[in-house]
C-alpha cells in the first residue's frame, strides 16, 4: 500500500487473555474464506436469453471444472430441454412504435447496431427517466457494440435530427441493423403515420440570467426579460403549454455553497501536499430558493404566481401542463420535510391551488416514499402515503383533489410501483410484508386494480424476490432466496403468479461442505414487547456448541433503508471478522425503515437511538435461547451513520458493549451532508442535533474505541472524526485513531485498516495478543 498510515493509540486493558483464538492459524483460515468459498453454490444462476416473441427462452448453468450446461424452457407448457449448444445470437428488429424509457435492473448484454445507411447515423440511449444521451455516431457501413442491460432502449437518429428506428436490448447479446427503409414490425401492417405535431409559435434561451424569446416564423429575437441579475436570475426547465403559447420556468434566488477543504498529504504526482475543496452543504445552510414564473410568450408580459402554498421550497419538481393547458401543476417538497404539496396554477391569472396536500408531525420520507402518477385521460392522479401507518397508494380527482379511494391497506407496505397500465387501470407494484407468514422485510411481486381491488400476490416462495417479465408480457422469471437459502427461479404466468414450473434451485452442498454455515434467522420482542425485531446470527466454520464466544455485532440503523441481509449471499467480511473466535450478528432494530410509521419514527430527532434498546433485548433474548453467546464480551462495529452508531453504543449503553470500531463516523450531524440529516432530524436546527452528538458526548465514553477515516473523505466530512478525537483528548479517554492518506469514505474495509479492525477485538474481547 503506497500510503504512510498514522496511527495514534492509547490501549486500554483489555480481558485476561484466553490462548487459541486470534492465533496466526485464525487470521490464516480467515484470509483464506474468500478462495474456500467461491464458487462452492451451483444452479443459482439463471440469466435467460429470450426470444423476440417471449415464447421461449434458453440459458447456461456452470458446472463443477468449468464445463456448462445449457437448458430451453417453453415459456407456454414449461418444457424443459437440454441443449449441445447454445441458439444463435439472436437479431433485434427496429420498432416503428416511440421509444419508451429503458427499464432498470436488467442483466448485463451487448446490443451491436449496423448501419447500412448511405450516412452516418446518430445513437441515443433513453434512461429510464426519458432523457436522450448521446452515445456517438455511426459511419455509414459501420457497426457500433454497446455494452449495456436488457431492457434498455437506443434510438437511432438519421443527419437532420429524424427518427429512423428505436431497438430495446436483449438479455441475451443481440445484433440490429439499420436500413434504409425502416421495415413494420413482423407481423404487423405499417402504422398509419401520425399527423406531424404543431410547430411551437416561440423558442426561449437563457442568457446572462435573463431570457431571450424567439418567434419561430421568422427568427425575430427580442428580450423576455430584463430584471435578471446573479442573484435572481431564470431558469429551466422550460415547460410550454400544449399550444406553446404559455412558458413556465424558474426564477432561482442561490445560496453561497459551504466549502469543505481536506489536504491530500501525501499525493502520488508530488512532494508536497494538496489542498482539495469541494461544495459540501451543511444542516441548517442557506439553499438555492426557487420560485415559478409563468410568461404569455404571445403578450411578452409575466404572469403572477401566487407563491403561498411553496413558500420554503427544499424542491419543486415534475413541472407539466395539464391535457387541456389550462393549468401548470408542479410537486412541492417543503424544507424539513413535513410538508408535501401537488399544486397547479391557473396559466391565465397565476392562482395557485392545491390538488395533494401531505402533512407529517414527524418528517415524510421524500427519499423513498414519494411517488405520483397522473392519468390524464380519466383525470386521476394516483399518489404514495404514509398516512394510515403504513405506506400505501391512494387515488385522487386531479380536478378537485378529492380522494376517490385507498388502492393498497393493511399492515404492510408499498416498496415501489414497478408500473401503471393505464388502458387496464392497473398497478403493478412491490411490497413487503404481504405475505403475514413470512418475514415483513420479503419483498413481492403484486397488481391491483386502481379502485382497490384485486389484490393478486404475484409471487409466493418464502424469501425475497425478483422479477424478469418476458417480451410478451405474458410470463416472467421469478428469482428467490434468504439467507438460509440459496436462489430458487421459477417461471410465472403474469396473468395470476400461477406456477408455470420451477426452473432451478440452488445447490449450496459444496459450499457447506467447507464448514460455511447458514445465518440463523432471528427474531425477538423488541423495546416494547410487542414488536418483533429480526437479525441474523452468524457462527465460525470451527465453531463448537460448547464453547461461549464474544459477540460482535454490524451495525447500520441508517433510517433510509432495512440493513439485515434478506437474501443469499457468502457474507465473506463478517466471516473473516468470526473466524477469529466471534459470533456475529445484524439486527434492525427501531427507526429503521420498511415497517410501519411508527416504528420509522422512532429516529425522528433521535439518530443517537439507534434502536439500541431492541438490539440489546434481541441480543439477551438470543443468548437465553443460544448460550454459546458470551454477553459479557459484545463488540461493535460500523462505517457512515453505522460509525457513529458504534461510538454511541459506548456513550450511552457502556455497560453492555465492551468495543467498538467505528469508520468514517458522521459523529455531529450538523457535521454531515444536508439532504441526509435534515431529514431525520429536521429544520431548522434545534436541541436535538446537539443531544445526537457524539462530540459533546464523548466523555461519556466507557470501554474500548478504535477510529478510523480517510483524510480525503467526501461522503462525511473528516473533521467529524477529528472533532471526536479533539473531545476525547480533552477528556483524558484512552483509545485508538487511524487516519489514512490518500484514502476516501469507507476506508475501514481496506486490508490494513480491515486487519487492525480486527485486531482491535481479539485484544479487548478475547484478551489475546493476535497472530501469535
Amino acid at each position: 500500500m503506497r500510503r504512510l498510515l498514522f496511527i495514534l493509540s492509547a490501549l486500554a486493558a483489555g480481558p485476561a487473555t484466553c490462548p487459541g483464538q486470534g492465533t496466526a492459524a485464525d487470521y490464516d483460515r480467515a484470509a483464506r474464506l474468500p478462495e474456500t468459498t467461491a464458487g462452492k453454490v451451483l444452479r443459482d444462476r439463471v440469466r435467460p436469453r429470450w426470444a423476440q416473441d417471449g415464447g421461449s427462452f434458453w440459458y447456461r448453468l456452470a458446472r463443477p471444472g468449468g464445463a456448462e450446461e445449457v437448458w430451453s424452457i417453453d415459456a407456454t407448457t414449461g418444457a424443459k430441454t437440454r441443449l449441445e449448444e447454445p441458439p444463435v445470437t439472436e437479431t433485434v428488429e427496429a420498432q416503428n412504435i416511440d421509444p419508451r424509457p429503458s427499464r432498470a435492473g436488467g442483466e448485463a448484454t451487448t446490443l451491436t447496431i449496423k448501419n447500412k445507411r448511405a450516412e452516418a447515423v446518430q445513437l441515443y440511449w433513453i434512461d429510464p427517466q426519458g432523457t436522450w444521451k448521446n452515445y456517438g455516431g455511426i459511419r455509414p457501413g459501420g457497426s457500433h457494440t454497446q455494452n449495456t442491460f436488457a431492457g434498455h432502449v437506443f434510438i437511432v437518429l438519421g443527419p437532420a435530427g429524424e427518427k429512423i428506428a428505436s431497438y430495446e436490448a436483449q438479455t441475451a447479446p443481440s445484433r440490429a441493423v439499420v436500413e434504409q427503409e425502416m421495415p413494420p414490425a413482423a407481423g404487423k401492417e405499417p402504422a398509419p403515420e401520425a399527423s406531424p405535431a404543431p410547430a411551437r409559435p416561440f423558442e426561449v434561451k437563457a442568457e446572462a440570467h435573463n431570457l431571450t424569446l424567439t418567434r419561430t416564423s421568422d427568427g425575430e429575437t427580442v428580450a423576455l426579460t430584463t430584471d435578471g441579475t446573479a442573484e435572481e436570475s431564470y431558469r429551466g426547465p422550460f415547460v410550454w403549454s400544449p399550444d406553446g403559447t404559455r412558458l413556465a420556468c424558474l426564477r432561482v434566488r442561490p445560496a453561497a455553497p459551504r466549502q469543505v477543504h481536506t489536504v491530500e498529504s501525501s499525493p502520488p504526482d508530488q512532494l508536497q501536499p494538496k489542498l482539495r475543496t469541494l461544495d459540501y452543504p451543511k444542516p441548517g445552510d442557506a439553499i438555492d430558493h426557487p420560485r415559478v414564473v409563468l410568461f404569455d410568450a404571445a403578450a411578452r408580459k409575466a404572469i403572477p404566481v401566487d407563491d403561498s402554498l411553496f413558500p420554503n421550497p427544499w424542491n419543486l419538481e415534475d413541472f407539466h401542463w395539464s391535457p387541456d393547458g389550462r393549468e401548470l401543476r408542479f410537486f412541492y417538497n417543503q424544507r424539513g420535510h413535513q410538508i408535501l404539496r401537488l399544486l397547479a396554477a391557473d396559466g391565465t391569472t397565476g392562482a395557485v391551488r392545491p390538488i395533494i396536500e401531505e402533512t407529517s408531525r414527524t418528517f415524510i420520507d421524500y427519499t423513498n416514499k414519494v411517488w405520483h402518477h397522473g392519468i390524464d385521460t380519466t383525470g386521476d392522479v394516483l399518489w404514495m402515503s404514509e398516512r394510515d401507518g403504513w405506506n400505501h397508494l391512494y387515488l385522487f380527482d386531479a380536478a378537485t383533489g378529492a380522494l376517490k379511494n385507498q388502492i393498497t391497506r393493511g399492515p404492510w407496505v408499498v416498496r415501489r410501483v414497478e408500473r401503471v397500465d393505464e388502458e387496464k387501470r392497473q398497478v403493478w407494484f412491490a411490497a413487503m410484508g404481504v405475505r403475514p407468514e413470512q418475514s415483513p422485510y420479503h419483498v413481492h411481486l403484486c397488481r391491483i386494480n386502481v379502485d382497490g381491488t384485486g389484490l393478486t400476490v404475484m409471487t409466493e416462495g418464502d424469501g425475497t424476490h425478483t422479477w424478469e417479465m418476458a417480451p410478451d408480457g405474458q410470463t416472467f422469471l421469478d428469482r428467490w432466496s434468504r439467507v438460509d437459502q440459496p436462489a430458487v427461479t421459477e417461471l410465472r404466468r403474469s396473468a395470476d403468479g400461477s406456477l408455470v414450473r420451477e426452473i432451478e434451485r440452488g445447490d449450496a452442498s459444496a459450499l457447506l461442505a467447507t464448514g460455511w454455515r447458514a445465518p440463523e434467522r432471528f427474531v425477538a420482542k423488541g423495546r416494547d414487547g410487542v414488536t418483533d425485531i429480526h437479525g441474523v446470527i452468524l457462527r465460525p466454520t470451527n465453531f463448537e456448541p460448547g464453547k461461549k464466544y464474544p459477540v460482535i455485532e454490524k451495525i447500520y440503523a441508517g433510517p433510509q433503508d432495512h440493513f439485515v441481509p434478506q437474501t443469499f449471499g457468502l457474507m465473506t467480511r463478517d466471516r473473516q471478522i468470526g473466524e477469529l473466535g466471534f459470533i456475529m450478528v445484524q439486527i434492525d432494530g427501531m427507526g429503521t425503515n420498511w415497517r410501519s410509521k411508527a416504528f420509522h419514527d422512532v429516529c425522528w430527532k433521535n439518530l443517537h437511538d439507534a434502536g439500541f434498546a431492541d438490539r440489546i433485548a434481541w441480543l439477551q433474548a438470543a443468548a437465553g435461547q443460544h448460550p454459546e453467546l458470551d454477553l459479557g464480551r459484545v463488540g461493535i462495529y460500523g462505517g457512515s451513520a453505522g460509525g457513529q452508531s458504534a461510538m454511541r453504543a459506548l456513550i450511552d449503553h457502556g455497560h453492555f458493549y465492551k468495543a467498538a470500531a467505528a469508520d468514517c463516523g458522521c459523529h455531529d450531524n450538523r457535521m454531515d451532508k444536508i439532504w441526509w440529516n435534515e431529514q431525520w432530524m429536521g429544520w431548522p436546527l434545534d436541541a436535538s442535533y446537539e443531544a445526537a452528538s457524539n462530540v459533546v458526548h464523548a466523555h461519556r465514553m466507557q470501554g474500548n474505541l478504535l477510529l478510523t477515516v480517510g483524510e480525503l473523505d467526501s461522503n462525511v466530512d473528516p473533521a467529524s472524526t477529528l472533532q471526536v478525537v479533539s473531545a476525547l483528548v480533552k477528556a483524558g479517554q484512552d483509545f485508538e485513531f487511524l487516519i489514512v492518506p490518500g484514502a476516501e469514505h469507507g476506508v475501514g474495509e481496506e486490508p490494513y485498516p480491515a486487519r487492525r479492525r480486527m485486531d482491535f477485538f481479539v485484544r479487548h474481547l478475547w484478551g489475546a495478543e493476535p497472530r501469535r
